[in-house]
C-alpha cells in the first residue's frame, strides 16, 4: 500500500491508505492492451472514492472492498449497525447466501458472458475469502448468528473447515466448468493460488507454521495452472514466489510490465514451456510481528523470529528443525548481511506500522517456553 499524501502518523486511517489510481496494475495493463477486465471477490487496496478496483484497471468489480466479511452477512464485524461490505462498482448491494457460492456464480455469469464476445480477451480475478475465518460452512448460518466477533476465536474445528475449503473447491470447479462449457478452456490461461499459507485448522504437512510467520508453512502456498494450448501436464519444482504472477501473466499475453514500474517478479513462463531449466532464486521476506526476518538463497533459508536465528537447508529438511547456522557459519552470515542490504533500500518498521500475528492467548501451541534457549554461543549447550 502506499499514501496519498503524508499525514501524521497518529491520525492515520486505513480508509486513507490504498493502491494509487495512477500506479500500473496487472488489470491496467492489461485492459490498455485490448483486455476485458474484471474482479469478482475480495479487494482490499483502498475504498472509493479515491481509490477501487475500477480506478486501478478494472472494468466490472462485484464483491467486498475490505479484508474480510462474514459468508452470510456479508458484514465485515457483527452487529446490526454494521453496513454491509458488498459492492457492485461502487454502489452498495444486498445478496442473500453463502459469499463462496455468491461470487461462483458471478464468477460463472461474467465467463457465460464472454461466449458471446470470443473475439474480445479477459481477464478475470476471483479473490474468493474462503477459507478465510470466521468459521462457517454452507449450512452454519446459525452459527453466524451467534459469533460475537468476526475473528471468531471461539470457533471452529476440522469439520467446518473441510466444508468450507469443500465449497471452496465447487465454487471453482463450477466456473472451470462453465469456461469449458462455453468453448473458453482450451486457450486460457487458470491460475488457482493463495495469499498466505494455512491458518489454523490447515494442514501443511510437511511444513511447519502457518499465516503470519515466515516458516515454510507461512510462506508455501498451493498453486495449480491448467493451460491445454500452451502448457503440458508437469509437476514444476520452480522456486517461484506470488510477484512473478505480473511479468507471467503479461507475457502470456503478449505484453510487459510498464519500464517505469518494472516488476520485482520473474517471467516464469519459459521454465513452464520447457524453454528454460529450473535455476535458484533469492527472496527476501520481513514481517513485523514477532519481527520475523528470511532469505531464500537456493536450498539455504536464514530466518530471524525474535531474538533467535536460525539457517536451514528446506530442500532436505522441510520442517526447519536442524539449525546450520553453527555448522555453516559462512551461509549464515552471507545471508544474514543479504537480509540486511535489501531491507536497507525500504522504509522502516516502525511502532506505527500495524501488524497481525499469532499469540499464545488465541493459540496454545504458539505459547512462550518458560526457558528461552537451550543452545549457547557457538553451538554448545546451556
Amino acid at each position: 500500500m502506499s499514501l496519498v499524501k503524508p499525514w501524521p502518523v497518529q491520525t492515520l486511517s486505513l480508509d486513507r491508505l490504498g493502491l494509487p489510481p495512477e500506479h500500473p496494475t496487472l488489470p491496467s495493463l492489461l485492459k490498455a492492451a485490448g483486455y476485458d477486465t474484471a474482479l469478482i471477490g475480495k479487494w482490499h487496496l483502498g475504498r472509493p472514492p479515491e481509490y477501487g478496483p475500477q480506478k486501478s484497471g478494472y472494468d466490472h468489480f462485484f464483491g467486498n472492498l475490505g479484508g474480510a466479511v462474514d459468508y452470510f452477512t456479508h458484514k465485515p464485524a457483527v452487529g446490526e449497525q454494521v453496513p454491509r461490505d458488498l459492492y457492485e462498482g461502487e454502489v452498495p448491494v444486498d445478496r442473500a447466501g453463502y459469499y463462496t457460492q455468491i461470487l461462483a456464480d458471478e464468477a460463472t455469469a461474467y465467463v457465460r458472458s464472454r461466449a458471446s464476445r470470443k473475439d474480445k480477451p479477459f481477464f478475470l480475478s476471483l479473490h474468493l475469502t474462503a477459507p478465510h475465518w470466521p468459521w462457517e460452512g454452507p449450512e452454519d448460518e446459525a452459527v453466524s448468528r451467534d459469533i460475537s466477533d468476526l475473528f471468531h476465536y471461539d470457533g471452529g474445528n476440522l469439520e467446518t473447515y473441510g466444508r468450507i475449503v469443500g465449497a471452496l473447491d465447487a465454487a471453482v470447479g463450477q466456473v472451470v466448468d462453465a469456461l469449458d462449457k462455453e468453448g473458453l478452456g482450451e486457450n486460457t490461461l487458470i491460475v488457482f493460488t493463495s495469499d498466505n499459507g494455512g491458518e489454523r485448522f490447515s494442514n501443511t504437512w510437511p511444513f511447519v507454521g502457518q499465516k503470519t510467520e515466515l516458516l515454510e508453512g507461512g510462506l508455501r502456498v498451493p498453486t495449480l495452472l491448467r493451460w491445454p494450448a500452451r502448457i503440458r501436464p508437469q509437476v514444476q519444482e520452480q522456486v517461484t514466489i506470488t510477484m512473478d504472477w505480473l511479468p507471467t501473466l503479461l507475457a502470456a499475453a503478449g505484453q510487459r510490465a510498464d519500464p517505469e514500474y518494472p516488476s520485482d517478479g520473474e517471467n516464469i513462463l519459459p521454465v513452464l514451456e520447457g524453454d528454460l531449466p529450473v535455476h535458484p532464486r533469492t527472496l527476501y521476506w520481513r514481517y513485523k510481528a514477532q519481527w520475523q526476518r528470511a532469505v531464500r538463497d537456493g536450498d539455504w533459508k536464514y530466518l530471524k523470529i525474535n531474538d533467535n536465528e536460525f539457517l536451514f537447508d528446506v530442500a532436505i529438511d522441510q520442517r526447519e528443525r536442524a539449525n546450520l547456522r553453527y555448522r555453516h557459519p559462512e551461509v549464515f552470515e552471507r545471508l544474514k548481511r543479504q537480509w540486511t542490504e535489501w531491507d536497507s533500500a525500504f522504509l522502516p518498521i516502525t511502532d506505527e506500522v500495524f501488524t497481525h500475528g499469532v499469540t499464545p492467548d488465541i493459540q496454545a501451541d504458539r505459547y512462550v517456553p518458560h526457558t528461552a534457549q537451550r543452545i549457547a554461543p557457538g553451538g554448545g549447550r546451556k
